[in-house]
């Protein structure tokens, strides 16, 4: 004991002096590349290391220049002109180290990859461009040119209103074409998305599953940055250990800290707490390519079925609202008017009863292994809905799996009912109800419902075509009504979104987007 008090004693000054981070997050990423996945697990493990050609100001979801130092767009909507920053250097790492700065070739890389089939790296880690199909990005584009080496045109198939948000979007993010180029001819073409290269704030260093991910300060940064020179990410997944680890200085900063930890958090003298309301939805996914979910009656029993409220009472402890719309109320085009399911175990058991189910069913529900803001605990949540499907007569078998495998097995449809949700990338009601429930969504694996309704989505399309926000806005809220009749999820919740963090961190902003973004954070 005593050894170890002499260690703690003599390190501890050694991490101040060294501005180190460390970042309790929630769960292992599936991947280091965003333009694979689409969770906020690893789509946060990737935020140090990449940048888009535009972005988002901290805090906001206003645009901003990143990558591109100016842009223009043509009358018709139809081309986009962006000048490159000068400057900019990719990062050197113990496995890259680059010989020329970002230009116009890093640009077509990235993006070409998602749309050319017959690119060198488009099939490369059984890639699934989620995002880029999802959001109908390969309909949407119809050229990408290098005009010179530090321009880029892109020009579309048609306006697309929500184009240059989806562009801020990590998705979107530049690569390094030269690090391709390099791993390509040593047949390392994999290592790409396990191994980033980008021109972000910090560098990769390492990752261990189930333990770390390890960052350094890129001192070459073209942009400003706080006064972290090490970042590391404790992977937790248990959101009261998280609180633990917060308290006891092991880490800085926790993300999705435990409801009830909230007021002991909050009490802490040497912790700060912030929060936000979520650009969030919480939901039950119904797969209606497998019987009975097929049958509507069924569908609309279950949302009947599940006391949602006495979810959010006990789980969330009311840090959270109801949901009836597969978008949150705090995004422009929200449908007030839609009319809720309400909780009634008599009209769930009339209801199954009428699809031919008088005695209910056995069936399968997936319970999520991570914390989000939206459930921060899928098994109890599973085990209120368990006990809710059960007063009218469905017999439900809870299951998990670790993160990543959740993912994939959930894109491919193999699971039945399945707890999912989603916080937006842009702020556009696109990002909710094309990306989560569009036809496109289906084949790109982020519409867990795989529902395909032609009117549905001939709405949505539409309105994404759409630069009249009045026209967008009636679109849409129409979609929504549809959404209701059909009932492919159940909605169940918007929730607060929280932080947690020591008091020496100074600088850090709530994302309304729902990621953490340390560049420009500083360790007092």
């Amino acid at each position: 004991m005593y050894l170890f008090l002499s260690l703690l004693l003599i390190s501890a000054p050694l991490l101040a002096s060294a501005k180190t981070f460390v970042f309790c997050s929630e769960g292992n990423p599936s991947s280091f590349n965003p333009q694979l996945v689409t969770d906020g697990t690893s789509i946060n493990a990737s935020r140090p290391v990449y940048e888009g050609l535009v972005g988002f100001t901290p805090g906001t979801i206003d645009l901003i220049p990143v990558l591109a130092e100016s842009y223009t767009i043509s009358k018709d909507k139809l081309t986009y002109t962006f000048k490159l920053r000068k400057g900019v250097q990719f990062q050197t790492t113990k496995f890259f180290t680059p010989t020329r700065n970002l230009n116009a070739e890093d640009v077509l890389f990235s993006f070409n990859r998602q749309r050319d089939k017959s690119h060198p790296y488009y099939s490369v880690s059984g890639a699934n461009y989620e995002y880029f199909q999802g959001m109908e990005m390969n309909k949407v584009i119809k050229n990408i040119t290098a005009k010179d080496p530090m321009t880029v045109e892109i020009t579309l198939n048609y306006p697309e209103a929500p184009f240059l948000p989806n562009l801020a979007m990590p998705f979107m993010s530049i690569l390094s074409k030269e690090y391709a180029d390099q791993l390509a001819s040593q047949n390392k073409k994999s290592d790409l998305d396990q191994y980033p290269i980008g021109t972000g704030p910090f560098t990769f260093q390492s990752y261990v599953k189930g333990s770390s991910i390890k960052f350094n300060s890129f001192t070459n940064y073209w942009g400003k940055r706080g006064n972290i020179e090490k970042l590391i990410f404790a992977i937790t997944p248990d959101a009261n250990v998280r609180t633990q680890k917060l308290k006891t200085g092991e880490c800085q900063f926790i993300t999705e800290p435990a409801p009830t930890d909230l007021a002991a958090l909050k009490s802490d003298s040497k912790i700060s707490v912030t929060s936000a309301p979520g650009l969030n939805v919480g939901y039950l996914a119904m797969n209606v390519t497998k019987k009975p979910f097929d049958n509507l009656l069924v569908r609309r029993a279950i949302n009947h079925a599940l006391n949602r409220k006495a979810y959010i009472d006990a789980i969330l402890l009311g840090n959270a609202t109801l949901a009836k719309n597969p978008i949150p109320p705090t995004i422009w085009s929200y449908n007030e008017s839609v009319k809720d399911y309400d909780y009634s175990p008599e009209k769930a058991k009339e209801l199954l009863k009428q699809a031919g189910y008088p005695n209910g069913f056995e069936t399968e529900l997936w319970t999520m292994p991570v914390s989000r803001p939206y459930n921060p605990n899928g098994k109890k949540m599973g085990e209120m809905m368990q006990a809710d499907l059960a007063k009218v007569g469905i017999k439900v078998k809870l299951i998990s799996f670790d993160w990543p495998t959740y993912l994939a097995k959930s894109k491919v449809g193999e699971h039945a009912l399945v707890q999912f949700g989603w916080t937006g990338d842009n702020g556009d009601p696109d990002n909710f109800l094309n990306v989560l429930l569009g036809c496109a969504a289906v084949e790109a694996g982020s519409n867990y419902s795989r529902w395909c309704n032609k009117p549905f989505n001939d709405l949505v399309s539409e309105a994404k075509k759409s630069t009249d926000l009045k026209q967008r806005t009636r679109l849409y809220k129409k979609a929504q009504e549809i959404f209701k009749q059909e009932a492919p999820w159940v909605s169940i919740n918007h929730a607060t979104t929280f932080r947690a963090m020591s008091k020496n961190v100074k600088g850090y902003k709530m994302d309304p987007l729902g990621g953490d973004h340390f560049t420009e954070v500083t360790l007092e």
